[in-house]
């Protein structure tokens, strides 16, 4: 396994304690730690930093997590980089907008270091893992590298989330067999990870956006598959 050290975190809150108490937690862990106090520093810093895991705050000003996750998620840059929300909200509505712009997790405060420093640990294990797959699914003219998380259609680079490209090319590596969402949330997030079963139909929906309609089948009353005829 990867030394912690090669993995990046960046911090982003508008509470100043929470941000020491993070960046603290992180670093005795042996993260590289960067931290900001609103979302447009916080794309700033990104840009140059390029975190492995960014854990963002709701709640901001000049600009609130939601919207800092979607422009981070419209940048190719980040397109491998965990987000995780840290939020004291915890309506499924806000939970839902997390996931609609790209969010990975969704933890809701107060925070409990130890508990944290696992599920982030855990999430990295998780990571290490599947990098080291470098199969390639040719479907068509869809083309899925997991060894640089790549999806091309027709030639044409399409750029996916890291828990959009891992839930699409688990369903190619299983071509028309049908995953239940709760199958599909333990295969995907793991056990650690606790969200909710509408998470899975906003990934669906989302990666149909970017490389087709008729690539995954819902199948009504059961889950979804993707359809190779």
């Amino acid at each position: 396994m990867s030394s912690k050290k090669n993995f990046k975190v960046l911090v982003v809150d508008d509470d100043a304690d929470i941000l020491e108490l993070l960046q603290y937690n992180l670093s005795k862990e042996g993260y590289e730690v960067k931290v900001a106090d609103n979302g447009k520093k916080a794309i700033e810093i990104a840009k140059d930093f390029v975190p492995s895991l960014i854990l963002l705050d709701v709640m901001m000003p000049q600009m609130d997590g939601v919207e800092t996750c979607r422009q981070l998620r419209e940048n190719p840059l980040f397109a491998g980089t965990y987000i995780l929300f840290l939020t004291a909200r915890s309506e499924e509505y806000t939970e839902i907008a997390a996931f609609e712009v790209g969010a990975d997790d969704y933890i809701t405060k107060p925070i409990k270091p130890r508990a944290l420093m696992s599920r982030i640990s855990a999430l990295f294990r998780r990571d290490n893992k599947s990098v080291k797959n470098n199969d390639v699914v040719s479907i068509g003219d869809l083309v899925i590298d997991k060894s640089s998380y790549t999806v091309t259609k027709e030639g044409r680079e399409i750029v996916l989330p890291k828990k959009e490209f891992e839930l699409l090319f688990f369903l190619t590596q299983n071509p028309n067999k049908v995953f239940n969402r709760q199958e599909l949330l333990q295969n995907i997030w793991g056990m650690d990870v606790y969200v909710i079963d509408r998470t899975v139909d906003v990934h669906i929906r989302k990666i149909r956006e970017k490389v087709g309609e008729d690539l995954i089948k819902t199948i009504k009353g059961v889950g979804y598959k993707f359809d190779v005829d």
